[in-house]
């Protein structure tokens, strides 16, 4: 109002700019109803573009995480940051409303106190319906360790969820975070204690003696005492699983899930007032190293052998000798070995072989299987015609009277077929009949 009141007096574009602080393009602009006063341009919304895609991944998964869409749309070519694209969900109010989660109860949470490299959570997560070609059933399994102090976390995918494997997985898991806590926290899982007193198995005391680490066990329905490993399993399932595509490869999946957890460790926190990072709140612990090898539990798991005679393991392939393929094999390893053994169902040793490193993708044979599965194919080959398909061939004089003899058989066992009818029985009987006189002739006599 100003401006156009300087204007109409005759005041220039320049002057009215130095009386007012103002740019001389803006001046003009107002002044050429460009602008409208009280109402500030606004830029071009960035999440436009990537609307109808939030909409319809929202409508096909109600319940996918944001952080998890905002991975995705940032691999699109979303430039924007993370508040500003939940900001985006929430104005535009992309998200279905789900009436059963809608309402929530809250509950009283204590704080439970975790010095640096105290103690380390872990956990099972069940991930149903994995992809087929896992060949693992209605779950597979993954391992998650949490670093309670900083909230560092690393996952292994396992096989099942059984002593050796949990044997295996823990150890890969304290590798990937750098070194053990003194504690190690689970809960009441039967592979470490006995459910019903929360007890250590002696089995499991001898891993947590290798490692120089104490167990301990939370008390019955106390989840939220590990709440640190909890939370990383939801941002598991949440940010990893849920995305896991069908022709994706167990190795495929590992990496995935390892990126993922590399990428948390960028998450902030405050400590005493300082803004610091996940990742360098774990460095910044002081764990314990770990053994060279890993503790010596003894790996047993059930194969198929391959046309090709081969054996899957780990992610390599080990040969057998020819003439087992389609049978069932037992493969043994004890961690921390250089070798590996094939065993019947019978447990009788087949094969034995150098273990090669886990998801190698290499094919590991010997040379005694080689030469013998070249010799017994070599054997089996023939350079005859194929048979045809087309000619006449009808029964052989073999095959006719063995019909014969089976229809013969047929008539004697059918009660119906041995019924013999004699009409001279019936024509005797019938003459008696007509000889016996009838009680009227008696009375006339």
């Amino acid at each position: 109002m100003d401006a156009h009141a300087l204007r109409r007096q005759g005041w220039t574009i320049s002057a009215i700019a130095r009386h007012l602080g103002r740019d001389r393009k803006t001046i003009r602009a107002y002044l050429n109803g460009e602008h409208v006063p009280g109402q500030r341009r606004q830029s071009p919304d960035a999440f436009m573009p990537f609307l109808e895609y939030c909409r319809q991944r929202l409508a096909d998964d109600p319940h996918l995480w944001a952080s998890t869409l905002f991975d995705e749309v940032k691999g699109l070519g979303y430039e924007g940051g993370y508040s500003t694209f939940t900001r985006a969900l929430r104005r535009y109010q992309v998200r279905p409303h789900c009436e059963p989660c809608h309402a929530a109860t809250g509950r009283n949470v204590a704080v439970i106190a975790h010095p640096p490299g105290e103690e380390i959570q872990f956990d099972w997560l069940e991930l149903p319906d994995p992809p087929e070609g896992w060949g693992v059933g209605e779950h597979a399994h993954l391992l998650v360790g949490a670093l309670a102090h900083s909230g560092r976390w690393r996952a292994v995918l396992a096989e099942s969820e059984d002593f050796p494997h949990l044997v295996q997985a823990l150890d890969q898991v304290v590798r990937r975070l750098g070194g053990t806590a003194r504690r190690w926290r689970f809960d009441r899982m039967a592979t470490v204690c006995y459910p019903s007193s929360g007890q250590v198995t002696a089995a499991f005391a001898a891993v947590a003696k290798y490692y120089g680490v104490g167990v301990d066990i939370c008390p019955p329905r106390r989840g939220n005492r590990k709440g640190v490993v909890e939370k990383a399993n939801h941002s598991a399932a949440q940010r990893w699983w849920r995305t896991v595509p069908d022709a994706l490869s167990v190795l495929q999946a590992q990496s995935g899930i390892d990126k993922l957890a590399v990428r948390m460790d960028d998450r902030r926190r405050s400590l005493d007032g300082l803004k610091v990072t996940v990742g360098e709140l774990a460095a910044a612990e002081p764990l314990l190293d770990i053994p060279v090898r890993p503790f010596p539990a003894e790996l047993e798991v059930e194969r198929t052998v391959s046309p090709q005679c081969l054996v899957s393991f780990d992610g390599n392939l080990y040969s057998v000798p020819p003439g087992l393929a389609g049978a069932q094999v037992r493969v043994r390893h004890r961690l921390g070995e250089d070798y590996l053994d094939i065993a019947t169902t019978g447990r009788a040793v087949i094969a034995r072989h150098r273990r090669a490193p886990r998801g190698a993708g290499q094919t590991v044979r010997d040379a005694g299987h080689v030469i013998a599965l070249e010799r017994e194919v070599l054997a089996a080959f023939s350079d005859r015609a194929p048979c045809k398909n087309k000619v006449r061939r009808p029964p052989s004089e073999a095959a006719l009277a063995e019909a014969e003899r089976l229809r013969g058989q047929h008539a004697a066992g059918d009660p119906a077929e041995r019924v013999v009818i004699d009409l001279s029985h019936y024509a005797a009987v019938a003459d008696r009949l007509r000889s016996v006189p009838s009680p009227k002739e008696e009375n006339t006599e």
